[in-house]
This record gives C-alpha cells, structure tokens and sequence, in this order.
C-alpha cells in the first residue's frame, strides 16, 4: 500500500514539475503591448577593436626638452593605402621629416588599410589621436589636421565630427558634407587645390569655403593655376603652411 502510495506521490510531482516547465517554456520573454504608440529605450554595449598602422615622428630635442610640442595628423591619399606603410612617406610631412629632423611639431601619419576610406575610419583617427595626446608630450590646444586626396576628403569629414580637436586644419585637393559645414564655422581652414584638377574638381574646395565663409567662419583657398590633380607639393613645401598652423591655437572655451 505505501509503495502505491509512493508511485502516485511521485506521479503528482512530476506532474506538476512538468506543468511549470511547460508554463516557463510558453510565457512570452518580452511585454504584449496594446495597440498604438509606446515610448521606447535601446541599450546595447557593444566592443569594438580599433587598429591601424602608423609613423610617428618626434622632433630633435623631444627628450631634452620639458614641453608640450603641437601635433599634426596627417592624412595620405588612396594611392599610399595598404599594408606597405613605407608607401605613407612618399608625400607630406612624412617624407619631410625624413630630412629635416628638427621639424617642429611631432608628426602623426597612419595607413589606411586597401580599399578602405578615411571617411569611414574617423573613428580610427579620433582613437589614434586620443591614444596618441596621452602617451607623449603633446599641446592639445595646438593640434593640426592635414590631408592630401583622399585624405582631404578625409580631413573635412574627422574635423567635421571632431571639430573641438583641432586648432586648425589643411585639406587639400578634397571635398565635404557642405550641410555639415556649419560644425566647421569656428576652425581656422586653408584649403588648396589645382585649377586643372581632373581627379578631384576645384569646386570640392570651392564650395566647402564658401559655404563655411557664408556662415562666418575663418575659411581661405588657395588656387595653384597650373596645377593638376598634385597641389600636395608645393603645399607641404611652403614654409607659410606650418607658420599658419602655429598662429593658430585652441582656446579653452573651444573644449
């Protein structure tokens, strides 16, 4: 008698153990609403890796010398793109400094993979820069942005996003999101660009100064007449390019 007990005892619970699982299995993980218009909030976290090749140069006298020095951040063209970072010294600062080793400012110049665009890694470079402001001795008030081609499209995007970063920026031979112009209208800028430009046409920089200067800003273009596609050249040889730059600094109120 108590084993039949037992086996109805045994029976009932697993019954009702059953029940409950069925129960947990079938209710529905998220809230039915009514009908209509409901207040909503996402949240996700999200991890991301950021990397990307890059030359670094420090000017003579880094070490001996107690003082924040300015930084340019220069942007290359999509020629120099890849995995061959030695391409990135075929133009600009980087292949300044390769000789001139007293060269003012510490330099900053990273690759961008092939096939890719810096206006789709500005959040690469904005990493790279903060990465960069915390490891060395830089004057966050006096950074400059710099770019050629591909990288001038790739200066009027990072400065657009990040336009509190910059003292002042260079784009040459690029464009922009004139509707997002607006964000650039207290960021000093000089433009260059080739009046016989076949790859980029002068009216990229045009139109990004115009609309800037329109809106107050502080915006210049210079125009080489017998130049084509490469305004880099005599743009990164001007000695006024880097004077310019250091007249210019980030006021506390810009952060």
């Amino acid at each position: 008698m108590d084993s039949i007990r037992l086996v109805c005892f045994v029976f009932v619970l697993l019954f009702f153990v059953g029940c409950g699982q069925s129960e947990n299995i079938n209710m529905p993980s998220n809230p039915v609403l009514a009908p209509g218009q409901h207040p909503q909030v996402f949240e996700k976290t999200i991890t991301r890796s950021l990397s990307c090749k890059y030359f670094l140069f420090l000017p003579g006298g880094y070490k001996e010398k107690k003082q924040n020095w300015p930084m340019i951040l220069f942007l290359h063209g999509a020629g120099e793109r890849g995995s061959d970072l030695n391409k990135v010294k075929v133009h600009g600062p980087p292949k300044i400094v390769q000789n001139q080793k007293d060269f003012p400012f510490i330099v900053v110049s990273p690759q961008c993979p092939k096939d890719d665009w810096w206006t789709d890694k500005v959040e690469v470079l904005i990493n790279l820069l903060d990465d960069i402001a915390a490891k060395y001795n830089v004057d966050t008030e006096r950074i400059y942005l710099t770019g050629l081609s591909m990288g001038g499209y790739g200066t009027w995007a990072l400065a657009a996003e990040y336009p509190e970063r910059f003292a002042a920026i260079a784009p040459i031979c690029g464009g922009g999101n004139r509707i997002l112009s607006f964000r650039l209208k207290d960021v000093p800028v000089w433009a260059f660009h080739g009046a016989k430009d076949n790859v980029v046409p002068l009216k990229e920089s045009e139109e990004m100064v115009n609309t800037i200067s329109a809106r107050g800003g502080n915006a210049k273009l210079t125009v080489y007449p017998d130049a084509g596609h490469d305004s880099w050249t005599e743009t990164y040889n001007n000695e006024e390019l880097y004077e310019w730059f250091l007249k210019h600094r980030k006021t506390s109120k810009a952060k």
